[in-house]
């Protein structure tokens, strides 16, 4: 089992919606299914559950897709870092800074390189600032 990698909530969303995934995304949550641990800020079943219920009301998904999807990823191991909760007015904010993203766009950044893990975004803004800080990219 490898020491596994961070998710942003665009991966999750695409673990949860057709419309979403890729061949990429879908090996990624293979991995994760294996055993590869998925290592997740506390945010991210907020911003996953928050997208879902976008894309419902965007009528981009049903509502039994919603569900079945919050109940698959409500099933997943997650390994959440509530470390960064102390990091956001500090070291989250200027990452966010510096690279122009959210704040909580910076967590996903931040966690990745305080734990040393590859990061799995789709967010172009997101995987910039990964890239100019080396972190390992996987999509």
């Amino acid at each position: 089992m490898s020491e596994g990698f961070v998710a942003d909530a665009s991966v999750g969303v695409a673990w949860a919606a057709y419309s979403q995934a890729s061949e990429a995304t879908d090996q990624l949550l293979e991995k994760v299914a294996a055993g590869t641990p998925l290592v997740v800020p506390t945010l991210w079943p907020f911003e996953v559950a928050n997208s879902l219920l976008v894309l419902l009301r965007r009528k981009r998904i049903l509502a039994e897709e919603r569900d079945r999807a919050l109940d698959a990823l409500g099933r997943l191991p997650l390994v959440v870092d509530d470390e960064g909760c102390r990091l956001a007015f500090a070291k989250m904010s200027e990452l966010a800074v510096e690279h122009g993203l959210s704040v909580y766009d910076a967590a996903y950044l931040e966690l990745a390189l305080r734990r040393k893990l590859p990061l799995a975004s789709r967010d172009d803004a997101l995987c910039k600032a990964a890239k100019d800080r080396r972190v390992k990219l996987l999509l």
